[in-house]
């Protein structure tokens, strides 16, 4: 057993040895994952003595002074109980130690306890060498090794003892490296010539660190390169503006130098081709943008409101994401009423925030979305913002996506091409997205979303973009379902659980569970009631997820399906929330009722599924309905339309629900028409 530490967040230990070799597949790549089986460490407690021993890193730290660290007002027997929660960690730490025999790991010595963990079996350390070591790196060499290095954060350094005595250094000690770490990442990117991917990382880590003056100079460095010489010579100002207001200093001469050649279009800050012009021209076109927005602060604000925006949507729970998608809308409307067509593509394009439900949340607020991205596009200056364009044709597909018409499959193809051509890996990983959104034209898609689904994978698992590695597993594993290989589905769930823990998404668990639910039904290993208890604990999660999308209707449809298959009654009450998918529920429903003729009415009435995730459930919904009450143009319909999926277990490519092989549901169609 080799254990490993984890204090980048909150203080976690792993068996980096448990179950290494089964998941190899699927970590490999995975650049700063931790592999193994999570080591239970028991109480604040425990984990507060480990975390005070890994901060002396192998130093001897006296039972003394960790009873002073672990309680402000110590109890009678603190010693007794310091020994208790050590000899509690040894059994975690080294279970197959034998009886009265030395620890190796968490040690005595002298008057207390040592932690003799090696260099790279605390994430932390790990760290700090990839730092040091990345400035003997060329550009590209440090880029990658920085992307790993930041991407084993999980969050604050030892998060739940930053604000005691004994860890406030250390912890804002790594806080402060970490921020170097993302500059010097900067730096090899903007060397690497990809000066546009530094604009839109540093836009939220300026907000976010205000009185970080290289990073101002990194970030109006990155727009300059990028031929948006207005908007670097606007964040220039800014900068002034917060370092006199928040520090009471002038800026420095890096970035005053900074300022300088660009006004005067010195070649040495490495200008973006096609961005000629005389220097009285681009000062002309400077002064306009500045007077227009940035003399009031509007621009900095709207851009870095989209960054925080879009962190809440990734990372705030059930709570974070209604309140993104409300103010989202209200920033698309600022930055439309300040006319200004770049800002406002900033704005709409760099809220990439990952999308897994083929249902908007909003759909009226999703309109209002691609009505004013659709507005930005035309307004956009025909030649050059190929980047702002890309951002704007994948938002567009993304937020229509289970609707009707051309439109969607033409922005994302569109999205994807230039995207390519860019070479910007978080541009690609949104446009797979949103090329993933689109990918329900007809039935039977579901290799096709796979592919999809593995790109994902590969492109974020390569440049350490977390969230977007997420979604790239959740689409594998809602299509191995429907393509009914459970044990690919296996391993995607849990390397989507992984990384969610790791970078703390919440809302991974709700698709993850509901696939855990799925799976017990469709391979058949347990009986229906046992089936319907894990749906029923997978819906718990849906409430209050911030997700209405996806939460309305889907608990009582997963239900129906369940006892569709199993030929029970289908027992639900007249006031079941169907949500959206009433029309092709309520036939079956009152052919349940015994009241034929209303549901003979019904089915006429159903209309053509949404172009989504579930679209072949709800045909076969349609045609068990038809099938009963015997109507052919019902029947020829769904025969129709379920005919290319007929190697997919219907509704299973949501990773949620089944209602078994399609291949059966056609086989009785085609017998009752006739055809078999």
């Amino acid at each position: 057993m080799r254990v490993v530490f984890g204090v980048l967040g909150p203080v976690m230990a792993w068996d980096a040895d448990a179950d290494a070799d089964a998941d190899a597949d699927e970590t490999a790549g995975i650049k700063a994952e931790v592999r193994g089986r999570r080591l239970a460490l028991k109480g604040p407690r425990h984990r507060s003595v480990l975390a005070r021993l890994i901060i002396a890193r192998g130093r001897v730290v006296p039972v003394r002074r960790l009873v002073e660290d672990l309680w402000p007002d110590p109890p009678g027997d603190a010693a007794g109980s310091v020994r208790t929660f050590v000899a509690a960690l040894r059994r975690t730490l080294e279970p197959d130690r034998a009886p009265r025999t030395p620890a190796r790991l968490l040690v005595t010595e002298g008057p207390g306890y040592a932690l003799r963990a090696a260099a790279h079996e605390v994430d932390a350390w790990q760290f700090e060498q990839a730092v040091t070591a990345t400035t003997a790196l060329p550009p590209k060499d440090a880029a990658s090794r920085l992307e790993e290095a930041l991407g084993r954060w999980r969050g604050p350094a030892y998060a739940e003892f930053a604000d005691q005595s004994w860890a406030r250094a250390e912890s804002r000690r790594l806080a402060e490296l970490r921020l170097h770490a993302v500059e010097l990442h900067a730096e090899a990117l903007l060397a690497l010539g990809h000066a546009e991917r530094v604009a839109a990382d540093l836009r939220t880590h300026t907000a976010e660190h205000p009185g970080r003056e290289h990073a101002w100079r990194l970030l109006a460095l990155a727009l300059y390169r990028a031929g948006r010489q207005g908007d670097a010579l606007a964040v220039l100002r800014q900068a002034r503006t917060v370092l006199a207001e928040e520090l009471g200093i002038d800026p420095g001469p890096g970035l005053r130098g900074l300022e300088t050649d660009i006004l005067h279009q010195a070649g040495r800050t490495g200008p973006a081709s096609g961005t000629g012009g005389s220097t009285g021209q681009v000062w002309e076109r400077v002064a306009a943008s500045y007077d227009r927005t940035v003399a009031t602060g509007a621009r900095a604000r709207l851009e870095s409101t989209v960054g925080l925006l879009r962190g809440l949507a990734v990372a705030g729970g059930g709570g974070g994401l209604p309140a993104a998608l409300e103010h989202r809308v209200s920033a698309i409307t600022a930055a439309e009423e300040l006319g200004d067509a770049e800002l406002t593509a900033r704005v709409i394009g760099d809220y990439d925030v990952p999308a897994i439900w083929t249902r908007p949340d909003d759909p009226e607020q999703a309109a209002q979305v691609v009505r004013a991205a659709e507005r930005t596009l035309a307004a956009l200056p025909a030649e050059g913002h190929e980047d702002a364009r890309a951002r704007l044709l994948a938002t567009i597909a993304l937020e229509s996506r289970g609707t009707a018409g051309p439109r969607g499959r033409q922005t994302a193809r569109q999205a994807e091409q230039l995207a390519r051509g860019l070479g910007d890996p978080a541009l690609l990983a949104f446009t797979l997205n949103a090329a993933f959104m689109q990918c329900f034209h007809r039935a039977g898609l579901a290799p096709r979303r796979d592919g999809i689904g593995t790109e994902l994978v590969d492109v974020s698992a390569r440049h350490g973009l977390a969230t977007f590695e997420i979604l790239g597993h959740l689409v594998r594993l809602q299509a191995r379902s429907a393509l009914g290989d459970f044990p690919s589905a296996d391993r995607h769930a849990a390397a989507a659980d992984r990384l969610a823990d790791r970078h703390e998404r919440p809302l991974v668990a709700v698709f993850t569970r509901g696939y855990a639910a799925l799976r017990l039904d469709a391979t058949g290993r347990a009986p229906a009631p046992e089936v319907e208890a894990a749906y029923r604990d997978a819906a718990a999660l849906l409430d209050g997820c911030g997700m209405p999308g996806l939460a309305r209707g889907l608990p009582p449809l997963a239900l129906l399906c369940l006892r569709l298959r199993h030929g029970l009654p289908l027992g639900f009450e007249e006031t079941v929330d169907w949500g959206p998918y009433a029309p092709w529920v309520r036939p079956l429903v009152l052919i349940g009722q015994a009241r034929r003729a209303e549901a003979a009415e019904a089915l006429r009435e159903t209309p053509d599924p949404p172009r989504d995730l579930l679209q072949e459930a709800l045909w076969c919904l349609t045609a068990r309905a038809a099938l009963t009450l015997g109507d052919r143009d019902g029947m020829r319909r769904a025969h129709t339309a379920l005919t290319p999926a007929a190697g997919e277990l219907a509704g299973a490519g949501s990773g949620l629900l089944t209602l078994g092989p399609v291949s059966e549901h056609l086989t009785a169609l085609a017998t009752a028409l006739g055809q078999a």
